[in-house]
């Protein structure tokens, strides 16, 4: 039995070093056995039919696929085979067809990833913290982040946890060199260059209905077996994509909770289960990159249930939005229904305190853009920014610092900004009171 499992592990190995087709493993074993065995191609075509859940799987679920292969034991057992000098060479990169054309670095050993960050194997280690002794022996001066909690509303809590700088250098390595170069889907509209919340509400301007939806605790959501399976995708050895999800994810531990004394509520407790796991921490720098790539899956899902339906679909982080005419409109309600579901299978939430069917009696708003005929912004939020700058212009600006913004001339600047973006000509008027303001 211990021979079988060496040979299992063995032939996981070697199937996992190159193109991960049939053929292309059944030559490889055959080159590295020095012999054509009849039941290695049948046993290749047994183990890439099988679904692993993931376009690279792991190396232990391969082997003990092969393991429980009734061919491969009966092979063992008629040729009483066992390991006794296997050489399976070098890792090496392995990216999916669509992957081979991006231009990623090559990183293949330990030793090579350290050189890439320019930091030593055993900071590699434990900045990745893979065995998760951060979380079991926590200690503030030995953790990798800082953490705030910030209470929402319906008793729903928000923890942002922000790197330290060393690992924040080392993310943000990660982000520009690697992610960077991963293409998102298209429905994607939010942490991309070139895109905002504008590209992101453009799609839904002027039609029949607008549903909307927010997916709870978005980054939170998004596992480390998430993020190691994408880092394999995209072609990295195993061991690679174990350190790289390892430095991108965090596990909150118990004691965090405690120190911001937040109120004991199921809000809560839910949530510390799920910031206990390791996931992506909401306020370092990849994660806003990892949580689209990671959410592709789902983006293809709603895309083609969309499009079934005669429906255009965005997101924008955790704000999903469709839209449609008189085909969308009488079936929003049945759709609602699929959109969830497929939200849930694919490992997220839908808040449905916040979701919305909008038809156009109704004020249609997407991340706080109005959609109904044109691109615009909230009447009462124009009436009230109009109203503080032509108060400033009487009173002085001090007079409306209500909410101790430590320099208020850019917090109005930023207000119109945002007008700018949306609507340009409802802008004009804003500025032009701006500049009268004396400061």
């Amino acid at each position: 039995m211990h021979s079988n499992r060496s040979l299992a592990s063995a032939l996981a190995t070697a199937f996992l070093q190159g193109p991960w087709t049939a053929d292309d493993i059944s030559l490889r074993i055959h080159e590295l056995m020095d012999r054509r065995w009849r039941w290695i191609r049948p046993l290749a075509v047994r183990v890439v039919q099988h679904s692993f859940g993931t376009p690279r799987p792991r190396h232990a679920e391969v082997a003990a696929f092969i393991r429980r292969d009734s061919g491969f034991l009966r092979a063992c057992r008629k040729h009483e085979l066992c390991v006794e000098n296997w050489l399976t060479g070098q890792p090496t990169m392995r990216p999916v067809d669509v992957a081979a054309s991006w231009q990623l670095p090559k990183i293949r050993t330990t030793d090579e990833l350290a050189n890439w960050f320019g930091i030593r194997i055993g900071d590699l280690d434990w900045f990745a913290d893979c065995r998760l002794l951060g979380y079991k022996q926590h200690r503030d001066r030995l953790g990798h982040y800082r953490y705030r909690a910030l209470n929402k509303r319906f008793g729903h809590v928000r923890l942002i946890e922000s790197p330290k700088p060393r690992l924040k250098s080392i993310q943000c390595s990660i982000l520009t060199g690697i992610l960077d170069l991963v293409p998102p889907h298209t429905a994607a509209q939010g942490f991309r260059r070139g895109t905002s919340i504008c590209t992101f509400a453009t799609p839904h301007v002027g039609k029949k209905v607008v549903l909307r939806l927010d997916l709870r605790d978005f980054f939170p959501s998004v596992s480390l077996a998430q993020v190691q399976a994408l880092f394999r995708t995209i072609g990295y050895p195993e061991k690679i994509a174990d350190l790289l999800a390892g430095l991108c994810t965090n596990a909150t531990p118990h004691e965090i909770w405690e120190r911001h004394q937040v109120p004991e509520t199921e809000s809560l407790r839910e949530a510390r289960r799920r910031y206990a796991k390791p996931h992506l921490p909401q306020g370092a720098p990849g994660s806003p990159a990892l949580a689209n790539l990671c959410a592709y899956r789902l983006d293809c899902r709603l895309s083609g249930l969309a499009h079934a339906a005669g429906a255009v679909y965005t997101r924008y982080a955790d704000d999903l939005a469709f839209s449609g005419d008189e085909d969308f409109q009488r079936c929003a309600r049945r759709f609602y229904i699929h959109v969830c579901a497929i939200v849930m299978e694919e490992g997220f939430s839908v808040h449905y305190r916040k979701s919305r069917i909008m038809h156009q009696g109704v004020r249609q708003q997407l991340a706080g853009v109005v959609v109904n005929e044109k691109l615009n912004v909230r009447r009462s939020d124009y009436d009230q920014l109009k109203a503080v700058l032509t108060n400033c212009i009487r009173f002085g600006p001090d007079s409306q610092n209500r909410y101790g913004h430590k320099d208020y001339r850019r917090h109005l600047e930023g207000r119109i900004a945002f007008v700018q973006m949306v609507n340009p000509q409802r802008a004009r008027r804003l500025y032009e009171l701006y500049q009268r303001i004396q400061w």
